[in-house]
């Protein structure tokens, strides 16, 4: 099973460094679209819904909450920070929302066990992740800060999954996912802190981001990947279901390895834009 995740992590990465480096703004925007309609399908399971119909049609409407963002936010093809930056905003208040439900659980889920909500809690996951991606794309060295917001969720991922496996006794969430301890919390939090000093040294001469608001933003992200672990956890708990799906060998399915990113992202887009990048 292991070598089968690392085979699929692998090809994972090469694929993105591929349509990072080679793809242009507007055929990333339709591939990562792709990625969070196919999300969609999934989630649209967790929510509840099983017959295809109903779940096409979730389907339809996460890809048309997409194209709404797309239509609202680039005007004439020209993303508009002005229109981006309050839904950024308002998805990093969801994500406390959804931190506040995580600790409150099996109890909180009196509040959203509905097939609607859990449905409308999709909607609020995927969409904005796609939005923060997208127009970190836009952004001055935008291929390489999407490749680094990838590898801050992996630096708190691995950091988190051998210091949990070494020394993992406290349990961190043990409602939602038991596997997750204490100790591999903060074995992610080091090795994302660790990440901090590299990037500083790497950064060119000149650049606008200090240590502080660089610290800030990177622990941000990766705490925030933690969280969207955890909600997908609890959701798929709920939801009487170890995977989101099969799609990916090794790995469950497209929403098992999405579930950081689409906390991660919209944090870390906001994080950047509020430090002057």
């Amino acid at each position: 099973m292991l070598k089968q995740r690392v085979v699929t992590a692998v090809l994972l990465a090469a694929a993105l460094l591929a349509a990072v480096a080679y793809m242009p703004v507007e055929g990333l925007a339709l591939t990562f679209g792709f990625i969070i309609a196919l999300g969609g399908w999934e989630w649209s399971r967790l929510a509840g819904w099983q017959t295809s119909w109903w779940r096409l049609l979730y389907v339809v409407l996460v890809i048309a909450t997409l194209v709404a963002l797309y239509l609202f936010c680039a005007v004439e093809r020209q993303w508009q920070r002005e229109q981006v930056q309050p839904f950024l905003g308002l998805s990093c208040l969801w994500w406390s929302i959804a931190l506040l439900w995580i600790k409150g659980y099996p109890g909180s889920a009196v509040l959203w066990r509905s097939r609607l909500m859990r449905g409308l809690m999709g909607l609020v996951t995927l969409a904005p992740a796609w939005l923060a991606a997208v127009y970190l794309l836009t952004f001055a060295h935008g291929s390489l800060l999407m490749i680094g917001l990838v590898v801050i969720v992996a630096a708190a991922d691995i950091g988190a999954y051998f210091s949990g496996r070494r020394w993992g006794r406290h349990k961190l969430a043990p409602a939602v996912s038991p596997a997750k301890t204490w100790e591999g919390f903060w074995g992610g939090v080091a090795c994302t802190a660790g990440l901090v000093v590299l990037v500083w040294y790497a950064l060119p001469a000149g650049s606008n981001l200090g240590l502080t608001a660089l610290f800030v933003i990177i622990l941000s992200t990766g705490l925030a990947s933690v969280v969207g672990d955890l909600f997908i956890s609890m959701v798929k708990r709920e939801s009487n279901v170890k995977d989101s799906g099969s799609l990916l060998p090794g790995h469950g399915g497209v929403l098992d390895r999405l579930d950081s990113l689409c906390a991660a992202a919209p944090v870390f887009t906001l994080g950047l834009l509020l430090a002057g990048w």
